[in-house]
């Protein structure tokens, strides 16, 4: 499997969608078909965001393609709170 890092650095949420149909990966092995995601919040462009997770609850551990994962009620909470320009700072 290929590593997909969260980009690191100060970010800006960018755009915020309540539901999602997230389609990727780079080949057979890592590509995934997610109807449905819940409360997203994207902070770069390119795709990463935050949003709510329905389909693990490996919490903490690298799960994604750059995206940070959080159960759905927490990033329920996340969407409501954070307007558009909300500061991300992602750490190493």
């Amino acid at each position: 499997m290929h590593q997909f890092n969260t980009p690191y650095g100060e970010h800006h949420a960018v755009i915020k969608m309540p539901s999602r149909h997230m389609i990727g990966g780079e080949d057979i092995d890592d590509s995934y078909d997610l109807p449905g995601v819940p409360w997203c919040v994207y902070f770069t462009h390119k795709g990463a965001a935050i949003h709510g997770t329905y389909w693990h609850s490996n919490f903490g551990a690298p799960m994604s393609h750059g995206c940070i994962n959080m159960k759905i009620s927490q990033a329920k909470w996340l969407f409501n709170w954070a307007p558009k320009g909300t500061l991300v700072v992602v750490h190493q």
